[in-house]
């Protein structure tokens, strides 16, 4: 398991609202992206959002979590929105995460928010995978929800109602929206993997509707039981089963974690985690780790430095080109060992500098044992060998550095 950050994120939604979400995301390599609608009238921050996006994190699924036009921290007026607002803010939501993140693979909704991802699948070319959970076969089911003001909605236009402890104003175009939809209708002719969670005691939507789903979806897809699960999944462990679902049953569409993670030769990227000040993610090749600063210096402590790398590559190059001359000679060296010190010193300090230069200088202070039984001449002569190492060439060597735009060629 990963551990997590979230990160804010702000885009522009289908009405020109700004729309306000987080970027639930490992700490060490992303597997693929996906993408998460919340229930009706919920929010990011609800406990069941909250918990499966960050659990999916910790797989190695960074995942955008999104409060819609309206609600939680997102601008705009909720009497303003509808089904089809919903469908659309999704679909900004997968081209924001395009433009500025990596396209979703993976698009998951709950509830009505399940309901919105199945209608948004078709508009949604990146995702190879769809995944409901206790959603609706239709988005008119919701209207139960505040049925007692559905006669004052069609006679005045408009009611406040009270749904989850807030009261929000409905507007006669809200429920004809609602019942003009048809969820379920065009979902064979998306060729997607399809994934139906559902709970079979789900009292506020019926496991009736699951059903519907998996009959109008093509194959491949899949129905798995949520047993015992509450609709909103409150508890922690129904969203935590949710997620380690989701990621076991979705690997078989994503790009296997050695193909994600497979650099060239000499390519390393680092990414701030947004976790501390200065914690970056490093990862070179298929291998990951972290770098930071020391506390004194305002790190974390998290990883190695900057210099600590730097002198771990001469250490570990210098290591290597003993070990190769060894084989080569077919000389029994036992083990070998380097430590590597760096630090400035004054240039008059430095015997092997040259005359005319002044001020400080770097200094890598390599100190190699070779622990094997080997006379004193074999021994210098695999110090001199050092010196061959292709790291400690190039800082020697006055490396050229260019630096570019990461999106120039």
């Amino acid at each position: 398991m990963l551990k997590t950050t979230s990160q804010r994120v702000e885009f522009i939604g289908s009405s020109g609202e700004k729309i306000a979400g987080k970027l639930d995301k490992p700490i060490g390599p992303i597997r693929a992206y996906a993408l998460y609608a919340h229930c009706f009238t919920c929010t990011k921050e609800f406990i069941g959002s909250r918990s499966i996006c960050q659990e999916l994190a910790s797989h190695g699924i960074a995942i955008l979590r999104f409060d819609f036009t309206g609600l939680g921290a997102s601008s705009g007026e909720f009497s303003e929105t509808n089904f089809c607002s919903n469908v659309l803010d999704l679909i900004a939501a997968a081209k924001f995460m395009e433009q500025e993140l990596e396209a979703p693979q993976l698009i998951i909704g709950h509830s009505l928010g399940g309901a919105a991802v199945l209608a948004a699948s078709r508009d949604i070319e990146s995702a190879k995978v769809v995944i409901s959970i206790a959603a609706p076969a239709d988005a008119d089911h919701v209207i139960h929800n505040f049925s007692d003001y559905i006669e004052e909605i069609e006679t005045n236009g408009v009611a406040k109602v009270k749904l989850g402890g807030r009261i929000l104003t409905i507007k006669r175009q809200f429920l004809e929206d609602l019942r003009a939809q048809n969820v379920t209708k065009d979902l064979g002719d998306v060729r997607k993997a399809f994934l139906i969670m559902h709970s079979p005691t789900d009292d506020t939507v019926g496991i009736e509707n699951a059903s519907r789903i998996y009959a109008a979806a093509r194959h491949p897809k899949s129905f798995i039981s949520l047993d015992k699960a509450d609709h909103l999944l409150t508890k922690p462990e129904d969203a935590a089963y949710v997620a380690s679902t989701i990621h076991t049953w979705a690997s078989r569409y994503l790009p296997r974690e050695e193909d994600k993670t497979q650099q060239w030769e000499g390519h390393v990227t680092v990414s701030e985690t947004g976790a501390s000040k200065f914690q970056n993610w490093v990862q070179a090749g298929p291998h990951g780790f972290m770098a930071d600063e020391p506390k004194s210096y305002g790190g974390t402590e998290t990883g190695p430095t900057p210099y600590n790398l730097l002198g771990a590559a001469l250490g570990a190059c210098t290591s290597m080109t003993l070990r190769n001359y060894a084989a080569l000679k077919k000389i029994d060296v036992g083990r070998i060992k380097v430590e590597v010190e760096y630090s400035k010193i004054h240039i008059e300090d430095c015997n092997e500098c040259e005359e005319g230069q002044n001020g400080k200088i770097d200094q890598f202070e390599r100190r190699i044992e070779i622990q094997g039984d080997v006379d004193e001449d074999i021994k210098k002569r695999m110090l001199s060998i050092a010196d061959r190492c292709p790291v400690h060439r190039t800082l020697e060597n006055n490396a050229h550095i260019v630096t570019k735009p990461f999106d120039e060629e």
